[in-house]
């Protein structure tokens, strides 16, 4: 079930966990079991798998949920009634999505435009002489090209076209502020002109920058609403899509339990539970050294089970004519234990959040690999640029505050102390126990054969105080 985790052929949650740290290739620990029962329904097995776990101290979210039916099945043919109606709505939403994109491509366009001329104005309120007079001379050309030019024949450059006035153009770019204008060996005329077209230029540095500083915050702010936006439409539609493409009957699925004759359903879903270790609890308990009841760790460790289920069901209508459908068969679920800190779940919830827009986009847009990756990462970056200027104006300003943190990322994450080392250890036996427990209890609880707990033994280096 591993590769089935995730379509369109994007890694599986197991993959991504063995990439954020390698030593999770395989899991700590692994149970499955199969439940085969025709006459029963499959929802009680996922739910008391889901108390049971929350019983446990777990916090449990479910990060896969997929399901196909086979074409010959009633219930797929009753699906099928209302075919028409999905794509009429899918397509509402795809002319939506398809404004929205055109929407973004052209607010990246402005952003990056201003990013550039805010660039300028960095370098013109610069310390450093040289990239003060650089930005300088930067917006001078801007403001002759955007702003003066619109007096015609009467602008800077228009006049420059004149032979009496052939030194005003460089006269301006020398010109730090109207007295330096006295101190140059001008003509009166040309001086006149330049006086007020300096103080003009300064005026104008002042104003522009505000405003496109305050226009900067307001597009990236609406990039942020977009992309927001843009995430929920795409949920919309993705099983208005996926649902109008099945119906289509193309004969693409492979799984071998959707036979298009037969009356079978298939439900894929993951559960991730993660249960926090209390590092000073734990050392009271005597599972970890004396010295661990004063530590404070930078990084919060859990133990993590992660549940696969597939069902494979007969889908049959329950009492009455509107009864709803009702699902019996064959239940396969793993049982996987893994031990993870705090920033490697921020990097496995990142990864997820970014193969479900990728997935989105790819259903909205028949765009090649290059620009989809250029569009996320040109989004990524000005939605993450307020946090990088917050951190840059205090740094700038000399404030204490927090060292800058490593971006968190798949290869980019911090390596254990020894500490952290133990209580991941720690972390990892918990999991194990916590997994073979829900798998032990469930056995146990519905009449199955079960098993003797495994022991575990403490490392002799962690009984030292």
């Amino acid at each position: 079930m591993a590769k089935e985790e995730k379509e369109g052929g994007g890694p599986s949650v197991l993959e991504i966990i063995g990439k954020i740290n390698p030593r999770y290739q395989k899991p700590v620990w692994e149970h499955s079991l199969v439940y085969d029962s025709p006459a029963e329904q499959l929802e009680p097995v996922y739910f008391w798998i889901i108390d049971f776990m929350s019983d446990l101290g777990f916090e449990t979210e479910k990060i896969v949920d997929n399901f196909s039916a086979s074409p010959g099945s009633g219930y797929f043919a009753e699906l099928g009634a209302k075919a028409t109606r999905m794509q009429e709505e899918g397509m509402k939403i795809m002319q939506t999505i398809g404004v929205m994109l055109k929407s973004l491509v052209n607010l990246l366009y402005d952003l990056k435009e201003f990013e550039i001329r805010l660039k300028q104005y960095a370098l013109a309120n610069s310390k450093n002489e040289k990239e003060r007079e650089s930005g300088l001379a930067g917006l001078k050309q801007i403001w002759m090209d955007r702003v003066d030019i619109q007096r015609g024949n009467t602008s800077i450059k228009g006049l420059a076209s004149q032979f009496m006035y052939a030194t005003l153009i460089d006269a301006f770019m020398a010109a730090k502020k109207p007295e330096d204008v006295d101190k140059m060996d001008l003509n009166d005329r040309v001086k006149r002109i330049l006086k007020p077209r300096l103080a003009e230029f300064l005026e104008w540095k002042e104003r522009s920058e505000i405003e496109l500083r305050k226009r900067f915050e307001i597009e990236r702010a609406w990039v942020k609403g977009q992309v927001s936006s843009l995430k929920l439409y795409t949920r919309w539609a993705k099983p208005y899509l996926k649902a109008a493409e099945e119906l289509m009957m193309k004969g693409t699925l492979k799984e071998p339990a959707i036979t298009k004759a037969f009356n079978t359903v298939l439900l894929q879903l993951t559960l991730l539970g993660k249960n926090k270790i209390k590092v000073h609890d734990e050392a009271d308990s005597g599972n970890l050294p004396e010295v661990f009841r004063k530590l404070k760790l930078k990084r919060d460790y859990y133990a993590c089970v992660l549940v696969d289920f597939r069902f494979r069901g007969i889908p049959r209508r329950g009492a009455g004519e509107s009864g709803y459908y009702i699902f019996g068969g064959r239940a396969d679920v793993s049982f996987r234990a893994f031990a993870l800190n705090e920033d490697e779940l921020k990097v496995l919830a990142n990864e997820l959040d970014k193969e479900d827009f990728r997935d989105a986009l790819k259903l909205v847009e028949n765009l090649t690999e290059e620009s989809l990756s250029s569009m996320i990462t040109e989004l990524e970056h000005f939605t993450a640029e307020e946090k990088r200027e917050k951190e840059k104006t205090e740094k700038e300003k000399g404030k204490k505050g927090k060292p800058e943190k490593e971006k968190l990322e798949i290869g980019r994450i911090k390596k254990d102390s020894f500490e952290e080392s133990v209580v991941r250890a720690l972390a990892e036996r918990k999991a194990a126990e916590l997994c073979f427990k829900i798998y032990d209890i469930y056995k146990k609880s519905h009449g199955m054969a079960s098993f003797a707990e495994p022991s575990w033994e403490m490392p002799e280096r962690w009984k030292a105080k």
